[in-house]
């Protein structure tokens, strides 16, 4: 079993964009998406969406080679299989949906490499519409007391260290969960890291800030080098050099302490 344990949000995390817009925008819906946006749940209003494409012709494999067009950084992929090479459990919690996630991961040969994927679940009915349900209603429960989408595992099981990347206000809980032996990698200058800053006294993981698939690499790696390290010289304290370690990397990041955010 693995001992660390890597969460990325996906949206505006491993994507550059947010999936549901990037779909809605490049199959010329976007109309009517704002005209609706005020009057429904967002999960909703996706799968109105869903079912006004098809009424206006566009298939699943319209759907499908949209998202495949959905940028990704290619340093996101680089990291994403050094992490998992390096023994890390990777999952997913996003408020995305099944078809949109998987759909992208296994255009980037990425799927295999992620545990658990928690996310709103999706089908394609008989008439050949994708249909997107809400989360809550395949998890009714949630075992740390969220009522926001937070995944189930990420409850402490035994001596796993978590590590978390996420960009918005939704990603703040899961932050809130971590403990002190935990790190949560919130993108700079997105919601949750303005909430982050503005609420430190509940955040109790180290927090290291990112901008760019480049430094989520670096700071990711880093990070996941730095818990072997630590594990190793624990177990056996004269058996490891620190440069002995795969990735020596040297980068700024924003380190919390008790009080603040520091360079």
């Amino acid at each position: 079993m693995a001992s660390i344990v890597v969460v990325f949000d996906f949206d505006k995390t491993i994507i550059d964009c947010d999936s549901d817009n990037w779909v809605v925008d490049e199959l010329g819906a976007t109309d009517l998406f704002n005209e609706l946006l005020p009057t429904m749940p967002w999960n909703t209003l996706m799968d109105t969406m869903m079912k006004e494409l098809r009424s206006r012709g566009r298939t699943i494999e319209d759907i499908a080679e949209c998202l495949k067009r959905a940028p990704l950084h290619p340093r996101i992929i680089s990291a994403i299989k050094a992490a998992h090479a390096l023994g890390c459990e990777l999952n997913i919690v996003s408020d995305a949906n099944t078809f949109f996630i998987e759909t992208i991961l296994e255009h980037h040969a990425l799927r295999g490499y992620f545990s658990e994927i928690h996310t709103n679940p999706s089908f394609i009915d008989e008439e050949g519409t994708l249909r997107i349900l809400p989360y809550h209603e395949k998890f009714i429960t949630h075992p740390h007391g969220c009522s926001d989408l937070c995944a189930p595992n990420m409850c402490k099981e035994g001596k796993k260290r978590f590590i978390y990347l996420g960009d918005g206000k939704g990603d703040f809980c899961p932050s809130s969960k971590l403990g002190e032996g935990d790190f949560d990698m919130p993108r700079k200058n997105f919601p949750v890291w303005d909430l982050i800053c503005n609420n430190l006294m509940l955040i109790n993981a180290q927090v290291h800030g990112w901008s760019d698939g480049e430094e989520l690499e670096n700071i990711l790696l880093h990070l996941i080098d730095t818990i072997i390290y630590e594990e190793r010289n624990t177990n056996n304290p004269e058996a490891l050099n620190l440069t002995d370690c795969k990735y020596q990397i040297t980068h700024p990041m924003l380190t919390r302490t008790s009080s603040s955010l520091v360079a």
